[in-house]
């Protein structure tokens, strides 16, 4: 009978410690979720295809800076996407990674496609 009663405390005493170290266990914030650093892709769009390059430094799951760079060739291209370039910060920095996502911008509807397209890419590599 003795032998019984133990083997009941143990076994609560042992369920009650794993509840307990599970719920001690912090959830992971958005400010964990991405490492800091600054992260660089490429992103693609359109039929051509076309593409453009970003550059993104996170800080505490925030973007605090973005750089666009153009790699149009074509003039028409390359106008639409240094003014796409020129506006993207604007939107951008002081969000959290997780909600960047662009529209059509600054007369730009392809390039914002390639630019989450490269958002995306990052999310990945900052990714914990």
């Amino acid at each position: 009978m003795r032998a019984a009663v133990l083997a009941v405390l143990m076994t609560v005493l042992i369920h009650t410690t794993a509840m307990s170290a599970s719920a001690e266990r912090p959830r992971q914030s958005q400010t964990d979720r991405y490492a800091d650093g600054v992260y660089t892709a490429t992103g693609r769009y359109g039929g051509q295809p076309s593409s453009i390059g970003v550059t993104v430094t996170v800080k505490d799951g925030i973007v605090s800076g973005v750089v666009v760079e153009p790699h149009a060739y074509v003039a028409r291209s390359l106008e639409l996407q240094k003014a796409f370039a020129a506006a993207v910060p604007k939107v951008v920095v002081g969000k959290r990674l997780d909600e960047v996502r662009v529209g059509k911008l600054a007369g730009s509807s392809g390039t914002p496609q390639g630019f989450n397209d490269a958002i995306d890419q990052i999310k990945r590599q900052a990714a914990r």
